[in-house]
Order: structure tokens, then C-alpha cells, then sequence
């Protein structure tokens, strides 16, 4: 049985149920297809070498151990490491392959939540343990719609703004950000057997590509009363947008420093890179939530139309 997604705004088709995921329209020609094969356990001819993967010209080689092994092209092909370990494939399938295809296909992607405000998207990146998706949850009880989680998929413009695509997938939440954020009746499966991760199933997500209005990267600081929202210079957002792109090694390995840093410039001119830095207590969320929502209207996100 083929299954059916739409993810970062592709159409995709795997031969394994992918969790987390809204299902999308069925096509005979989907853009990304995902299927169990054959993967060596090298590539000839390659160029790079890590301790868990190899590139060869447009072909990229993932090891997860014990898990799989997948190679990335113009598909996505895993072999499970064994017939057990085939249920922790799809969360590495989401995430390292899925954001290698990515890079390769030369989005700018980074590891981050997107939520819609005002018919526009705003971006909220960090380390994992940063508070992105616990942000964007937030937001989501306030009533803004979800775009993506987790990874963040954008393509760029020569006269507008960054387009941010949709995702489709639903948050993966810490059990104790649920039960915070009195999220417990949209808990869904887990994201693996052994994390309390859970994935989060809102009941309104955006379904349509939107321009970016704002990134927001997540200064990550364990003990801090302090709620500020800063403007880095030129060079430091485009330091900021290629350390908080997905898996940012990737983005040396495959030559895209340059394209990083003409999106940075893009992105300052056309919509805007802001630091924010904000106490990590659960009781301080709606503080920081009123915060930025001052913000977008300080700065015209709020007020312009969609």
C-alpha cells in the first residue's frame, strides 16, 4: 500500500505509514518518494566521509545504527537494520533524510516551528531543547494556525519575500509541555517507544504556502528573567540563519555557505532575523506570547493584510 503526504510542501509517496503526518492527495508522479530497498553500505566514488554518512555527486548516505540505513537522491530508500528497528525509521526518515532531500534540492530549511500570523509565517528556530515547538504550541491555543515543526522548509524570491511551506505535521511535544500547556486531549501516539515524546494533533493547520514575516531565533539561556527582543547585525543573522539551519553540518558538506548567506540578506531586506531571549518557565509563556504579539504590531506584522 502507498501512502500519501504532503511534506515542506512536496508531494510524497512511501511504502510506510509516516506518523505525525496529515495525509495528502494520492498523484501518479508524487515529487519525493520513499521506499524500503536495497542501500549499500557505501557509496562509490565518495567525496566526503563522516563517521555515519558519505556523499558520491547528487547521492547522500545516512547510518543510523541500529536503526537503518537510508540514501538520499532524487528518493528516499532505507534499509532497516532489522524487522524491530523498522518502527524508529519513520522519525529518521522525517527528519535527517527528509532535511538532507532538502538541502540537496537547495531550500533554505532550518530547525525550526512556523506559525500563521496574519496570512504571513513566523519562524521560531533554535537548538533541539530550544522551546520551538513549545512556542508554537502556545501560540496554537491563542488561535494562530501551525505551518511546520520541527523543520522548516523555505524557497526564495528575487523580489519578495521568502516563501515558508507548509508541513502537515503535527507538533512532538515533551509529556511535561503537555500537561503544562493542558494539551492532553490532542496527545497522540509516540514518537518513539522510548521517549515521552508525543505528537501533538492540532485541530487547525495551515495548508498554504505563505511569505515570511520574521524569524525569531531562540537564545537559548537556562536561568534568565529577562524578556528582550534584539536585531542582530547583517553578518550576525547570517551566522544565526546557517547554525540554525537543519542539521547545519549538512549545509558546509554540501556547498550551499554562500546560498545561506544571499538568503540572510534576502531575508533582513524582505522580512526580518530577531533574537529573542525569554525566561524557560511555563508560568512566563503568556508573558512572552503578549510580548511578541507587541512586537508584530510594533513592526507591522499584525496591521499589514494578508
Amino acid at each position: 500500500m502507498v501512502n500519501s503526504y504532503r511534506i515542506c510542501g512536496l508531494s510524497v509517496a512511501s511504502d510506510i505509514v509516516l506518523p505525525g503526518l496529515i495525509a495528502g492527495e494520492p498523484r501518479s508522479k508524487p515529487q519525493v518518494t520513499i521506499r524500503r530497498g536495497l542501500v549499500p553500505e557505501a557509496l562509490y566514488g565518495a567525496s566526503a566521509i563522516g563517521p555515519t554518512w558519505q556523499i558520491a555527486g547528487k547521492y547522500f548516505l545516512l547510518s543510523v545504527p541500529n536503526v537503518a540505513r537510508f540514501k538520499d537522491g532524487n528518493e528516499i530508500v532505507f534499509a532497516p537494520a532489522s524487522e524491530e528497528s523498522l518502527a524508529d525509521v519513520p522519525v529518521f526518515v522525517l527528519g535527517t533524510a527528509f532535511g538532507i532531500l532538502l538541502h540537496q534540492r537547495e531550500q533554505i530549511v532550518l530547525h525550526a516551528s512556523a506559525i500563521e500570523v496574519n496570512g504571513r509565517a513566523v519562524v521560531f528556530c533554535g537548538p533541539s531543547g530550544a522551546g520551538k515547538s513549545t512556542l508554537a504550541a502556545a501560540f496554537a491555543q491563542q488561535g494562530y494556525r501551525l505551518i511546520t515543526d520541527d523543520v522548516c522548509a523555505m524557497t526564495l524570491s528575487a523580489d519578495a519575500a521568502p516563501i515558508v511551506h507548509p508541513d502537515g505535521r503535527h507538533l512532538k511535544l515533551w509529556a511535561q509541555a503537555i500537561e503544562k500547556l493542558e494539551l492532553n486531549s490532542f496527545r497522540r501516539e509516540p514518537v518513539r517507544g522510548c521517549l515521552e515524546k508525543f505528537y501533538v494533533e492540532l485541530s487547525d493547520a495551515a495548508s498554504a504556502a505563505l511569505p515570511l514575516a520574521a524569524i525569531y531565533a531562540l537564545r537559548d539561556v537556562l536561568h534568565t528573567d529577562d524578556l528582550s527582543i534584539e536585531r542582530p547585525s547583517v553578518v550576525d543573522s547570517a551566522m544565526l540563519l546557517r547554525c540554525n539551519a537543519y542539521r547545519p553540518l549538512l549545509v558546509s558538506r554540501l556547498d550551499q555557505k554562500a546560498h545561506y548567506f544571499h538568503a540572510a540578506a534576502q531575508i533582513i531586506n524582505q522580512s526580518g532575523i530577531f533574537v529573542l531571549t525569554r525566561p524557560w518557565d511555563f508560568a512566563a509563556m503568556p508573558g512572552v506570547v503578549s510580548w511578541l504579539e507587541r512586537h508584530w504590531r510594533d513592526t507591522g506584522v499584525l496591521e499589514q493584510a494578508a
